[in-house]
Order: structure tokens, then C-alpha cells, then sequence
């Protein structure tokens, strides 16, 4: 028996209709074509599916086994077909995101806050373990998009630009360090410096400032969390070099002092880096254009 969609909603609809001429109106066919169509799937069956002498027409014991069925499939293809239409028209999908940068996260929050609320539908989630393997998950489609500031020539990546930052100097406001104008690579040699913990290749303050300059701080110290990096430099015990927005609001705070990395300051930009197909969809072209001015009002503030 070759049983077709077609034949399960013809069941359905006879059986709601009551009768064939219902049941074509339902279906958008003629009453003729309609009979045909029941005609061969009773072939096929072997068996009757109508119990024809009755008025409404009324199913037979065979005709309401294909009923159940129907019941149980034809909601579960439409629901297929409208998530489909759905990612045809770019209102559902996935956006699993890694971040490269471990201070992303206080302008990135209040973006996909942003981008929930006009994006209900899209899955969102952040893929903390893949920091360090960002790109080739990207490749490997475990996520979506990577938050990086060091763009590579990769086939089939994308690297979309979102917004430069300033790393700027922080110290305690008791550093001999507060009356400089500015810092360079030279007045990190008796500090203790505090990063995050990344390699140094990806730390800006290495790779824009003291590994061209060949100077190695007194020491170094790895930190996870930017609340406890401030709260060691509150205390004396290191100084940071970190992106300015992170420093927005306790740049002010009496505790501490902030100063631009050399004489003209530093400069980065930060990349979404996506697969060049999803470029298009229209939720990752809404998530790219919040995550280009989001951030800047916090830095501006």
C-alpha cells in the first residue's frame, strides 16, 4: 500500500466535512477528482474506507484507522512545514556563540538582550568551552559566530568588523605611575602585570606594546575574572592594560588611576567572525548591527 500525505488530509477532511463535496471544497479540488482519489487509495487497501450508505458519509472501521493516523501525523508535518517556511523567512535559527575575549561579556549581555526581544525565536547560547578552539568549531559548525580581535584568512570565514577600543592603563591611584601623562613599554619593567589568561600573542598589551618592545614585566599574573583583576589593582598588587569599556565607570572611582598606552594611545578592533553563507540571514545581519552600536554607547558613556 503506497500511502501519500494527500491521502491522510482527504480522510481528515471527508470525515469533517461529512460528505465528498465538503470535503473537495476543503481540499480545492473537484468532487470528481476527489472520488477518484478514494476510489484508488481503496484499491490499494484492499478494503472499504466508507461506509457509503450513510448520511452524514461516516467512516469505516478501516477508514478510522487511517483517521488516527492522520490525526496523529498531519499536525506534526504542518508544524514541520511552518518551521521551515519560518528559517525560509530568517524569523528562527541558532546563534551559539564563542568569544575569544574574556572582557566581551559586559557589553555583550546588554546586546543579546537586545536581540532577544526582536528575535524571540532564534536559540541563543554562549559556548564558554570553546574560547580556545573558537575558529575551527566555527568551520565545524558547533557555533555560529566567534568574537575575536585577531582576523585570519580562513575559507568559508568571515570576519565582519564591529568596533575599535583603546586598551588602556590602570593602576592604584597610590602608583608612581599617576603623575605620567601616559605609560609606555618601559614602565611595565618593575610591575607586576595582570592579564587574563590567554596566550600572549592574543593579549593586547603584549602584542601591540611589549613584545615589539622586547620588555618583559617583573611579573606576571593570570586572572580570570575583571572584578577580581580590578580588585587586585585597587589593592596594589599589579597593575592592567584593559579595553576602555571596560573601564568606563571606575575610571572615575578614587581608587584608581587610568592612562593612555603610549603617547597616541592603542587602538583595536573587534570582529564577529561568521560562516559567509549566514551573512545573509536576516537575524545575524540584526545581531551584527546591535553588536556595531551597543557597544559604542558604552563607551561613549
Amino acid at each position: 500500500m503506497h500511502l501519500e500525505f494527500r491521502h491522510l488530509r482527504t480522510i481528515k477532511a471527508i470525515h469533517d466535512a461529512g460528505g465528498l463535496a465538503k470535503a473537495a471544497d476543503i481540499l480545492h479540488i473537484t468532487q470528481s477528482a476527489l472520488s477518484h482519489q478514494v476510489k484508488g487509495l481503496e484499491e490499494q487497501a484492499g478494503v472499504e474506507l466508507f461506509a457509503r450508505r450513510s448520511k452524514p458519509l461516516r467512516l469505516s472501521a478501516a477508514g478510522l484507522k487511517l483517521l488516527r493516523l492522520a490525526e496523529r501525523i498531519l499536525p506534526e508535518i504542518e508544524a514541520t512545514e511552518a518551521e521551515f517556511a519560518a528559517i525560509r523567512q530568517g524569523r528562527v535559527g541558532r546563534l551559539h556563540i564563542a568569544i575569544e575575549c574574556h572582557a566581551c561579556y559586559d557589553w555583550l549581555f546588554p546586546v543579546l538582550e537586545a536581540f532577544r526581544r526582536a528575535w524571540p525565536d532564534i536559540d541563543i547560547d554562549i559556548r564558554p568551552g570553546l574560547a580556545f578552539n573558537a575558529l575551527p568549531a566555527l568551520a565545524r559548525e558547533e557555533v555560529d559566530l566567534v568574537i575575536s580581535s585577531d582576523p585570519e584568512k580562513l575559507e568559508g570565514i568571515t570576519f565582519n568588523p564591529l568596533f575599535d577600543y583603546s586598551p588602556t592603563f590602570i593602576a592604584a591611584a597610590h602608583s608612581p605611575l599617576a603623575e605620567k601623562p601616559f605609560v609606555v613599554a618601559e614602565d611595565f619593567v618593575d610591575q607586576t602585570l595582570i592579564t587574563y589568561p590567554i596566550d600572549r600573542a592574543r593579549s593586547d598589551v603584549f602584542s601591540l606594546l611589549l613584545t615589539p618592545a622586547r620588555v618583559t614585566p617583573k611579573a606576571h599574573r593570570q586572572v580570570e575574572l575583571t572584578a577580581v583583576i580590578l580588585m587586585l589593582v585597587a589593592s596594589g598588587r599589579g597593575v592592567a592594560v584593559l579595553p576602555d569599556w571596560v573601564l568606563r565607570e571606575v575610571k572615575y572611582q578614587p581608587d584608581y588611576i587610568t592612562k593612555p598606552v603610549t603617547e597616541n594611545g592603542l587602538t583595536k578592533r573587534l570582529y564577529a567572525a561568521t560562516r559567509a553563507e549566514d551573512i545573509a540571514e536576516p537575524y545575524m545581519a540584526h545581531f551584527l548591527r546591535l553588536a556595531r552600536t551597543e557597544p559604542v554607547k558604552l563607551q561613549r558613556a
